[in-house]
């Protein structure tokens, strides 16, 4: 079978890899528009931390890696159409000019995302950078050795990250962050979380601006941009946009069934529209497990996952998706916070009958030293008490935690099985009842408090 690769993102990679071990008698190509494969995003705020020492180490392969392992590689080749109904696509070798012309028998789509550009006048202006590839991430690092004050538009997860690295004592920027919703992070925690957050970000010296709609850039010097805001207007050094992405479909169009992004629609084999075309990773729709429905909800755990299933299904659908919880976590000035499923406000904004519990404690028993307390938050589903999402926060790393919770969303548990589900005590880790049995059976009081259920117990531990 002749199968092509388009895109060598991180579930390019997963796929290709995995075809190679398992098919070596497969006539693979891979066409990419960079000389690099599956540059980690992430890893410009940690070079920035310097807590990695080199950029270029952040590339999880190369050309030459999977070439040893028996693909044809056409890096730098730009794919210029692609007509699923003939099996045919077309390239340009941006070296030379040269136009290639090439069939496939099996096509897999991982085009990931592009960062989406907000319609804001003077966006092109050379002291507004977007963080997404690796030159990208180079511009952003050498403007940041020459500016000072620094203005961050975005504040999810990428936006929060660089914030906190720039004002570190390697670097000392003064950072604005500007935010045209009410909260920060608002796609992944709840307005108590997200208010933590930005008052740890104020502690360290960045300005949050809420409610703060940037509509212009324009050139105040050589050396500044002023940036023309709902809420006044600032003058800085640098601006860097982190305003999320969009997938990068533009091939498919008209070919293709898509969603409202643009994200291309799968089947739980992650098979498009079109039978002999694969797709996984940024570029698709997510399974969302919570709400059972699919989403545009772009992150890397996802496309890993997607481009090993897919170059599995292309042989035959043997290993269906099983979805996501859109589980993530993010550590910021030595706090720990972590999230998975829906938040309180997503689920109500979906129509479910949700609730939600609270819960602040120490994380193991109060005669052991070094105890620091641990704050949770798990939402539930009033009508069949089943377990819809976990947010926690904590200076202890308990961030794995969230992971325990994705699988009972996944498996769809309740309350109730989580109150009393079995998890070990030694005062090390832990106190007789962990902290998520804790929780769970707060949620069961408070469903027993309203007249829902009876008390399947009398005592929290």
């Amino acid at each position: 079978m002749k199968v092509i690769i388009i895109g060598c993102t991180h579930a390019g990679l997963a796929a290709a890899r995995e075809i190679l071990k398992n098919h070596p008698e497969t006539t693979l190509t891979i066409y990419e528009r960079n000389n690099n494969f599956s540059f980690s995003s992430d890893g410009i705020f940690l070079y920035l931390k310097n807590q990695v020492k080199d950029l270029a180490d952040i590339f999880i392969s190369s050309p030459k890696e999977i070439r040893q392992l028996g693909a044809t590689v056409r890096e730098m080749h730009n794919v210029l159409s692609v007509d699923t109904k003939k099996h045919q696509l077309r390239a340009v070798d941006m070296n030379t000019g040269n136009i290639i012309n090439d069939t496939y028998d099996k096509l897999i789509v991982t085009t990931g995302a592009n960062v989406r550009l907000p319609a804001i006048t003077g966006i092109d202006n050379r002291r507004v950078l977007v963080c997404k590839s690796y030159l990208q991430s180079k511009k952003i690092y050498e403007l940041t050795q020459e500016s000072q004050k620094i203005a961050i538009v975005g504040a999810g997860y990428v936006g929060v990250e660089l914030a906190e690295s720039l004002v570190t004592k390697r670097h000392g920027h003064k950072v604005d962050i500007f935010q045209s919703q009410g909260q920060i992070l608002n796609n992944y925690f709840d307005i108590q979380t997200s208010d933590m957050i930005a008052d740890l970000l104020k502690e360290h010296g960045i300005t949050v601006h809420l409610n703060s709609d940037v509509s212009d850039f324009t050139d105040e010097s050589d050396s500044t941009v002023r940036l023309i805001t709902s809420n006044g207007n600032f003058t800085e050094d640098m601006a860097i946009v982190c305003t999320g992405f969009v997938p990068n479909t533009r091939l498919f169009t008209g070919q293709l069934a898509v969603e409202r992004h643009g994200a291309l629609l799968v089947n739980s084999y992650l098979q498009t529209s079109d039978p002999d075309v694969y797709a996984a990773g940024d570029c698709t729709v997510t399974h969302f497990n919570p709400t059972n429905k699919d989403i545009y909800f772009p992150l890397g755990t996802n496309a890993v996952r997607q481009g090993l299933l897919v170059a599995r299904n292309i042989y035959g659908h043997s290993s269906p998706y099983m979805g996501t919880q859109a589980t993530s976590a993010l550590k910021l000035f030595d706090h720990n916070f972590a999230t998975t499923g829906l938040t309180l406000a997503n689920a109500k904004r979906q129509g479910l009958n949700a609730f939600s519990v609270s819960y602040t404690d120490n994380w193991r028993p109060k005669y052991m030293p070094d105890k620091e307390p641990v704050m949770l938050t798990l939402v539930y589903d009033r009508d069949n008490r089943k377990i819809l999402g976990l947010q926690l926060a904590s200076k202890h790393d308990i961030t794995l935690a969230v992971n325990v919770v994705s699988v009972a969303i996944q498996n769809r548990n309740t309350i109730d099985d989580l109150s009393f589900v079995d998890m070990f005590f030694q005062p090390n880790y832990s106190r007789p009842f962990n902290y998520l049995n804790l929780i769970a059976q707060k949620a069961v009081e408070q469903e027993w408090q309203a007249g829902f259920s009876q008390p399947r117990y009398t005592y929290l531990y």
